[in-house]
């Protein structure tokens, strides 16, 4: 393996494109000629139109719905430029699906978190830059490096300005016990205190919410988060928030807008005043709600693959 390209070059299949196109602007880089498809059977096909040889790759996928066909252009792209005699090949992986199968709940579990990162490290990824891992111990599931990013310092930012003039007013609210530590950093970004929802899920998706801990009366209650799913959860949190802890005003931000089933409709019909979300994940027009804000993560991702490939520390940027 070249440690170190000639060259720099971006390439991006097709779970985000308009993030690829944004980073390369960040870069004042062109985007690499390819094409990711389909043949008639519904297989994936990969034509790289330009040299790669030597050079230092960068491929930008989620893997968002579809979870599974956009895994299978990630892997069979890279499988192209490592063929291709490329020098090095960073796999750029703003949300990492399957990152909720980390560990066995209960017995014959798989613990699908990890075959992916195989799946990844054997087609050919010398390493990894994604955001926000469901579970940050994913990162040891690689046998490459891997650079996680935070998307707390460009959601914090947001608030601290929206807020500025009544911080004393602010409390933020993990909306369960799994995310009390992502919450607690975001507060201290903010210099505020936090609250906690304690709830039981009696099976996936469906959750309960049983106590506030903390106090949120009268106060406005920013929910954090890293991923809105079914929304089952931040929803339930804001109901409790407003009707028992008697919070005045209910905002949410989460780093992955994965919005899939009756979350729309769940979120659209709830108190939360305001969506904050990163555009780690491409939202179609029909799940962009008027109370929808989306920042880019695209400054950030840009500043960390110019770090990595002029092969300086990345982890100014966590802060």
């Amino acid at each position: 393996m070249i440690t170190h390209g000639k060259n720099i070059k971006l390439f991006s299949a097709n779970s985000n494109p308009k993030l690829a196109e944004e980073i390369a602007s960040q870069l004042k880089l062109p985007l690499g000629e390819s094409k990711v498809g389909l043949f008639s059977d519904g297989e994936i096909f990969v034509n790289i139109g330009e040299t790669v040889r030597g050079s230092d790759v960068f491929v930008v996928q989620s893997t968002s719905s579809p979870v599974n066909d956009n895994l299978m252009e990630m892997l069979i792209m890279i499988d192209a430029f490592k063929r291709a005699s490329a020098g090095r090949i960073t796999a750029v992986i703003p949300y990492f699906g399957y990152a909720r199968q980390d560990r066995k709940a209960k017995a014959r579990d798989p613990i699908s978190a990890k075959l992916v990162a195989d799946l990844i490290a054997t087609a050919g990824a010398d390493r990894v830059l994604t955001m926000d891992l469901h579970a940050a111990q994913i990162q040891g599931f690689f046998n490459i490096p891997v650079d996680h990013l935070l998307g707390g310092p460009i959601l914090a930012p947001y608030f601290i300005e929206k807020f500025k003039d009544d911080m004393e007013d602010i409390v933020v609210v993990s909306p369960d016990f799994g995310s009390v530590t992502r919450a607690r950093n975001f507060a201290q970004k903010l210099n505020v205190p936090i609250a906690i929802i304690d709830k039981r899920r009696p099976k996936p998706n469906v959750s309960e919410v049983m106590n506030i801990i903390g106090d949120v009366n009268g106060k406005k209650v920013i929910l954090v988060d890293d991923m809105i799913d079914t929304a089952g959860t931040i929803v339930k949190g804001a109901e409790a928030l407003v009707e028992k802890g008697g919070a005045k005003e209910v905002y949410a931000c989460c780093t992955h807008p994965v919005l899939s089933g009756p979350a729309i409709e769940r979120l659209e019909a709830s108190p939360i005043k305001e969506l904050i979300c990163l555009n780690t994940i491409e939202l179609p027009p029909e799940k962009i709600m008027k109370k929808t804000k989306v920042l880019s993560v695209a400054p950030m991702f840009a500043e960390a693959i110019e770090r990595i490939y002029e092969d300086v520390s990345v982890s100014p940027l966590f802060t």
